[in-house]
């Protein structure tokens, strides 16, 4: 029984475990998107301050290039980030898994204890009942 609960336990703290990785890798995306959105107003800016938005004019802003190579990259990693995001999520869902199967065989084995002691039970109340019948 004792092994059983701590199965359940460390399974538990399993799942935690994988809840805190996918939600890490949910909150790095979303950094990594708004970063993203803020370079690209950036960028948008600089370009509207220079007046010139094709990349291939000689006299285009460093900054925006910079700023576009930047989020560029974040795309890029945010992207590397969705894979593994699927990655975690499909694990959370393993150790939800193990956790259910550890539970149920736990309440199967509950639910057979309960019958068992039921009928101990009714077992020594036959036998009262039985021995007052016989005294009487």
């Amino acid at each position: 029984m004792k092994s059983r609960e701590t199965l359940i336990r460390l399974k538990r703290f399993q799942l935690d475990e994988k809840r805190k990785r996918v939600s890490q890798i949910e909150g790095m995306i979303a950094e990594f998107a708004r970063m993203a959105g803020d370079l690209e107003r950036e960028v948008a800016a600089e370009e509207h301050r220079a007046g010139i938005s094709d990349l291939a004019h000689f006299a285009y802003p460093t900054y925006a290039k910079a700023a576009r190579t930047r989020r560029e990259n974040l795309i890029r990693s945010a992207d590397e980030l969705k894979t593994q995001l699927e990655d975690a999520q499909a694990e959370l869902g393993e150790a939800f898994e193990a956790l259910k199967k550890v539970e149920i065989l736990e309440n199967r084995e509950r639910g057979a204890e309960r019958v068992a002691e039921s009928a101990r039970e009714q077992a020594v109340m036959n036998d009262l009942g039985l021995a007052r019948a016989m005294r009487a």
